[in-house]
């Protein structure tokens, strides 16, 4: 018992010091984060001047569409940035699921502060009426924390291919797409103002979908890290 607890206590402290690494990194270069706002912000912008007035429905829609791409955007460098003189670096020094959890935990912090951005300037550039504004936030916040589990461990795998990116939409494809069905279901309760219990099953099964991809996560990568 004494050495699962200092396992423990050893993995989340591996975890940190490779979250605060992830961080001082990005935060030096700061190349990505920019890149993917512009991205964001144009597309937003693009939009607005091709629309001008859309449909409550349409504009849950665009919103989520912009969303998974400047994802798949945001997330794609998280291994690709790795050389492979640091990734046996890490392998030296690190467990195969601080690294990947690291990942996952970072990405999410980075896919948060992006979407919160994105909704901001979404909300004031379209001026569409949601009903029930803290549900939508948490349909986002939700929607955040599935991409970025779900597109980091797709990632993962793809890296050990040579970053294919063709492998990279391949392999996301039959997760992201119910994924994203389910979340556009869940946000578009929101915006109607409908009871909020109405949503409780597509909570759930966006939980079981989170639980299930870092679980996966956990039991493939330390066999990918090996390679």
């Amino acid at each position: 018992m004494v050495y699962t607890i200092f396992v423990t206590m050893d993995l989340i402290g591996q975890i940190k010091h490779l979250v605060k690494k992830e961080i001082v990194l990005e935060w030096r270069s700061k190349y990505a984060l920019n890149g993917i706002l512009l991205y964001v912000v144009s597309t937003i912008f693009v939009c607005y001047l091709s629309f001008k007035q859309i449909s409550p429905v349409t504009w849950n829609a665009l919103f989520w569409i912009i969303m998974l791409f400047a994802s798949v955007n945001a997330i794609a460098k998280s291994f690709a940035q790795e050389n492979k003189a640091r990734q046996l670096y890490y392998y030296s020094i690190a467990d195969a699921r601080a690294v990947i959890l690291s990942k996952i935990i970072y990405n999410i912090l980075l896919l948060l502060l992006l979407s919160l951005i994105a909704l901001a300037f979404y909300t004031l550039v379209f001026n569409n009426l949601i009903g029930d504004p803290l549900f939508y936030l948490l349909s986002v916040l939700i929607g955040s924390i599935s991409f970025a589990s779900v597109f980091t461990m797709i990632s993962g795998i793809a890296s050990k291919a040579g970053n294919s990116g063709a492998l990279m939409a391949i392999l996301s494809f039959p997760v992201i797409i119910p994924l994203l069905m389910l979340l556009i279901r869940f946000s578009k309760n929101a915006m109607d103002g409908l009871d909020r219990s109405v949503s409780f099953d597509e909570i759930g099964v966006l939980a079981a979908i989170n639980i299930i991809v870092v679980t996966v996560s956990l039991l493939l990568f330390p066999f990918l890290w090996r390679d």
